[in-house]
């Protein structure tokens, strides 16, 4: 999960965790009036909201994608004080409720059907708001990634592939239906129930079943409200039913959803082949930040040389992206630069240089193996400003400034704010001796 640090005034933590097993983290919903940065949360995610602000007078509640989730609700029938805990929480701050939920815009319908074909309760469907706050390029401290932030590890054994230029945690769609059915499969093997697999998604299934044996040992009840779970998993699932209980009654807890009409946002098409992400935009008119944030999988700026490659793309902007791919000469595909080879250099190492992949490079000089020679010309296709933009929004920060305290070290700092010295370094242009009453500029990642 995120991890935005509990120092900043005025939030509210919501937990999240890698699918590992691993100790439970939270995301945090920024509360601040006043962001440090000047760009707001839905800038620096990159997706603007395509609907208006409000629901116009006299829609049809089938047109409301809200209503589509309160009818496929399964859990609103359970009550318990530390939901209701939570539902306290989420009131005291409507508009950072109503910000997660905007973000949820462009990819909540998908996530909708793709629950609605699981059979699965609708409340489903928020847990992106708990694990990521919907923020496409979500990544935690400890390597989880995505809106449905899964592990590595975890990730590859549901068939998400990684790579140096695409990774499937970040793929909206492979994602969703990773998430989907691995909680399927918890549920499966902790006896059909929900809570405990919603609990197993976050801390792991060994910890839940060892829970489970503790309490059958103890002649208790196996309820996970009863289960001796890590704290934040103790939380985790009050928190899921009471953004659902918001959602099913919105005015009751003072609180307004943004409107979200029922159809799908965007269209899938593929590509085959390198395809710059810059140009790729261009050619569909739409924003970088914007096309990034749909495509987030992509690390290196360019669709994978090996493709097929999926592209999500506004409904409107699908056809014109279309007809102008197909008139664009393939050479176009990719922006490049010139690089002469060095004795001792490799296509791995070339690669690295320029941050590009090795196919890439083979694909536009027609190399067949991996064989180069020294004072050979290769063309190096870049993934230049797109790749930059990504590795941005990938690590969108919140700025804070910190004051040196008396035994504060460059170590403690980076730990205490879950990042390198490295950065703190180039951050602050300091060495490695810093002194009591120094102030320091430190970026934390930001989850809500």
């Amino acid at each position: 999960m995120l991890v935005l640090s509990g120092l900043l005034a005025g939030c509210i933590s919501l937990p999240s965790e890698p699918t590992s097993g691993k100790r439970a983290q939270t995301v945090s919903i920024q509360t601040d009036p006043h962001p440090a940065e000047p760009a707001g949360p839905d800038e620096r995610a990159g997706l603007t909201d395509p609907r208006p602000s409000s629901t116009s007078e006299g829609e049809l509640p089938n047109q409301d994608l809200w209503a589509r989730l309160r009818a496929g609700f399964g859990l609103q029938h359970i009550d318990h004080p530390r939901i209701d805990r939570e539902i306290e929480r989420l009131r005291r701050h409507p508009k950072s409720v109503h910000s997660l939920l905007k973000r949820s815009t462009w990819f909540l319908h998908h996530i909708v059907e793709a629950v609605e074909q699981q059979g699965a309760p609708m409340e489903l469907a928020l847990l992106p708001a708990v694990e990521s706050g919907f923020r496409p390029f979500a990544h935690s401290s400890n390597g989880a990634a995505g809106l449905w932030q899964f592990m590595p590890a975890t990730g590859r054994m549901l068939g998400l592939k990684q790579t140096r230029g695409y990774d499937g945690r970040r793929d909206v769609p492979a994602s969703t239906r990773a998430a989907l059915d691995y909680l399927s499969q918890l549920r499966g093997r902790l006896d059909d129930d929900w809570l405990q697999a919603l609990a197993a998604y976050n801390c792991g299934i060994g910890t839940v079943k060892r829970a489970i044996r503790k309490a059958e040992r103890r002649k208790q009840s196996t309820s996970y409200w009863k289960l001796d779970l890590p704290g934040e998993t103790d939380a985790y699932v009050p928190r899921l039913l009471a953004m659902a209980r918001v959602v099913s009654d919105p005015e009751r807890y003072g609180i307004e959803l943004p409107a979200i009409d029922n159809t799908p946002l965007f269209e899938v098409t593929t590509v085959d082949g390198a395809l710059d992400l810059e140009v790729a935009a261009k050619l569909a008119g739409v924003p970088l930040s914007q096309f990034l944030a749909l495509n987030p999988a992509y690390r290196q700026g360019t669709t994978l040389a090996e493709g097929p490659s999926r592209i999500l793309l506004p409904r409107e902007h699908l056809p014109v992206f279309q007809q102008a791919l197909a008139r664009l000469p393939r050479k176009e595909w990719l922006r490049s630069t010139s690089h002469q080879v060095r004795r001792g250099e490799t296509l791995i190492t070339i690669a690295r240089r320029y941050e590009v992949g090795v196919a890439a490079i083979r694909e536009a000089n027609n190399i067949r193996g991996h064989h180069i020679r020294s004072g050979q010309s290769l063309n190096i296709p870049l993934g230049g400003r797109a790749s930059d933009l990504a590795l941005r929004s990938e690590t969108a920060r919140s700025k804070v400034r910190y004051k040196v305290r008396k035994g504060d070290s460059l170590y403690t700092i980076a730990r205490r704010f879950s990042v390198s010295i490295n950065e703190l370094k180039r951050w602050n242009q300091v060495g490695r001796y810093i002194q009591p009453g120094q102030r320091l500029t430190v970026y934390l990642r930001s989850a809500g």
